[in-house]
């Protein structure tokens, strides 16, 4: 499958164009520094390990160079494609993946121009040109903000009018492409499955962004509704405080359309140091300009404060991973950013971080042997990205050409052949909260030498609920008679709802079974004793699926699937289940009692698997969804 990403961005147009297979690639180019003169435009023909070619252009702007982009392609030779994809800065709330183009998506995409008025225009423009180039071919969007749907409510909500949040006045974030990929190549570099990692991906570029990604997942990240919050940017603000808007009103007579235009375009980098480009502040500074000494600390400062927020939001930070123009590229800046994180166990190696010179997709450590917070630097690869998810989503053989234009919604993956596989019920059970407790911790709630009794076997074989409870007591309540689970296991594990989390006055993280490390602690009492222990969890939603039943639904272990559940008008779709796959499982669903209230589930009810994940509609969170090809030792260019 030959497929065409089209990535338009506030300051560059990149596009590139890739063949079916792990790494195949065999055209890339940009158009980038615009001025009214001209632009550079930059292409390489064969793959990674061709020489790249630099020319001049007529186009001042990127939307002429969007315009241009189907004749410039038919002159360099490169064959139409049979998609193209499209990263998207803004998908609001109504999209969380990849998403074929149909009128009403459009439609959708110009309701979001308000939330990227830098962005979202460029990227509807080239879905256009695309279109009307060839019009018999998928159009799909891939959303920077899908990444970030799994951010939980306390991070994305604002603390604002109920009824602005019914507008959908909230916190999104963008460059997700960007963060998905880098999760899984540091992963991929440090051979730790993403869902063992804590993650901080710094996106430093003309746009930037950091993310906090915890097991695999975009837990908060520093832009907001738009992508004017968060860090010091090229032309961007970053974090203001919006009583400015007051402020500048009466003082200077300026309307929000004027204070808006400034903080997008004359502000960041540009409003501190009159340029907007990091490699020029750096050589300016080093000739003494004040003010471009002072626009590097006030970044390094922004990024660092970030950093800190988040490894304390996660309970802590495996690796650091620096990626973007300025991230990848400048050593002063990650010296910078890294120096006073001793206190995190981050020990920094100025000689490795100095050596940096990304010829290609490795990830180089540029921390010290001791030290325990890793830190690498690695391009990212977002073109890439996006074709993965389009290949995925459209299956690896071409599909029937459908007009983009036409008002298919989801139709499309029937009407294109996607969905091999019909949607399959599976039942679904309702799990009360409940203790998998070692047999160290029963000897000491219940006396020396004391065996769970069992009281029925439970669904999945082997598993049984015992006769024994117990109570679990937090600062502000106890919740008793809390069922034991057998068999013991190696490590304490608690699973309650949210709803219970208030009642207790503690809170959980959202984690796979077994995933217990930094978990918080809870009192357990038993008629002969307490035991203080950690593995308190809201257990994620997920799928027990036998082997069978798995390779007949061709998911995979560890994957996620959407699922519709419910009946009695209250019909849910629970997003992002996870599947866990055994011989030794029978296959079932499991929520837990919070879920099951909100879909008005019964005993006898079963889950509808609506989603198809080796079609792709499944997250791409998850590194058992697509293999990251081994970086290859070629010259990159941004």
């Amino acid at each position: 499958m030959r497929i065409l990403v089209i990535n338009a961005g506030s300051s560059s147009v990149k596009f590139s164009v890739f063949d079916t297979g792990p790494d195949a690639h065999p055209f890339k180019a940009a158009f980038e520094r615009f001025t009214p003169q001209g632009c550079t435009l930059v292409t390489r023909h064969g793959g990674e390990a061709a020489p790249v070619e630099r020319t001049t252009a007529p186009h001042t702007t990127a939307e002429d160079a969007l315009k241009a982009l189907p004749a410039l392609l038919a002159r360099l030779g490169v064959s139409a494609p049979d998609a193209v994809g499209h990263r998207v800065a803004h998908g609001g709330s109504a999209f969380t993946r990849a998403t074929v183009v149909s009128k009403d998506v459009m439609d959708a995409l110009v309701s979001c121009i308000p939330l990227a008025p830098l962005h979202n225009p460029l990227n509807i423009l080239g879905i256009e040109v695309a279109a009307a180039a060839w019009p018999s071919l998928p159009q799909v969007a891939v959303f920077d903000t899908a990444f970030h749907s799994t951010m939980p409510h306390r991070a994305h909500t604002y603390a604002v009018p109920k009824e602005w949040r019914d507008l959908g006045l909230r916190r999104y974030g963008f460059h997700g492409t960007s963060h998905r990929y880098v999760a899984l190549r540091v992963a991929q570099e440090l051979k730790t499955p993403v869902e063992d990692l804590r993650l901080i991906s710094c996106h430093m570029g003309n746009g930037a962004s950091v993310c906090a990604i915890e097991r695999g997942l975009s837990r908060d990240t520093s832009m907001g509704l738009t992508a004017l919050e968060g860090l010091v940017m090229g032309t961007r603000s970053g974090d203001v405080d919006p009583g400015l808007y007051g402020f500048l009103q009466h003082e200077l007579g300026l309307s929000v359309a004027d204070i808006e235009d400034a903080l997008y375009t004359k502000s960041g980098l540009l409003g501190l140091a009159g340029a907007a480009d990091m490699r020029d502040i750096e050589a300016r500074a080093a000739q003494g300009d004040t003010d471009a000494q002072l626009a590097i600390q006030v970044y390094a400062y922004r990024v660092r404060k970030y950093i800190g927020a988040y490894a304390a939001a996660m309970g802590g930070v495996d690796v650091i991973a620096f990626t973007g123009g300025i991230g990848e590229n400048s050593a002063s800046m990650r010296k910078r950013i890294c120096d006073q994180f001793e206190f995190l166990g981050l020990y920094f190696d100025e000689e490795r971080n100095a050596a940096v010179a990304l010829k290609g997709y490795e990830a180089p450590a540029i921390h010290a042997e001791n030290s325990r917070v890793k830190v690498l630097v690695t391009q990212t690869r977002e073109q890439w990205m996006i074709a993965q998810e389009v290949r995925t989503l459209l299956g690896v053989a071409a599909p029937a050409p459908v007009s983009w234009q036409s008002r298919f919604g989801l139709a499309v993956r029937h009407l294109m052949g996607v969905e091999a596989h019909k949607p399959r019920h599976i039942p679904v059970a309702i799990s009360a909260r409940h203790m998998h407790p070692t047999q160290e911790t029963v000897e000491k709630l219940f006396g020396a030498g004391y065996r769970l009794t069992k009281k029925h076997d439970l669904s999945q074989p082997g598993q049984w609920a015992a006769q024994e409870t117990v109570d679990l007591i937090g600062p502000k309540g106890v919740l008793d008679q809390v069922r034991l689970l057998g068999p013991c296991r190696g490590k304490n594990q608690i699973e309650i709802s949210k709803t219970d989390t208030f009642v207790l006055g503690v809170d959980a993280p959202i984690r796979a079974s077994g995933k217990t490390e930094g978990t918080p602690s809870i009192r357990v009492r038993g008629p002969k004793g307490e035991v203080l222990t950690d593995g308190l969890i809201l257990a994620e939603r997920h799928i027990h699926m036998s082997t069978a039943d798995a390779k007949e639904l061709g998911v995979v272990d560890g994957g996620y699937v959407d699922v519709k559940v419910g009946t009695d008008g209250r019909r849910v779709v629970f997003g992002h289940v996870r599947v866990r796959v055994s011989p030794d499982y029978k296959t079932e669903m499991h929520v837990d009692t919070d879920e099951g209230n909100a879909a008005h589930l019964s005993p006898l009810d079963q889950a509808e698997l609506t989603y198809n994940p080796t079609e792709g509609v499944a997250e791409l969170t998850h590194s058992h969804a697509f293999d990251l090809p081994a970086p290859k030792g070629a010259t990159p260019w941004n």
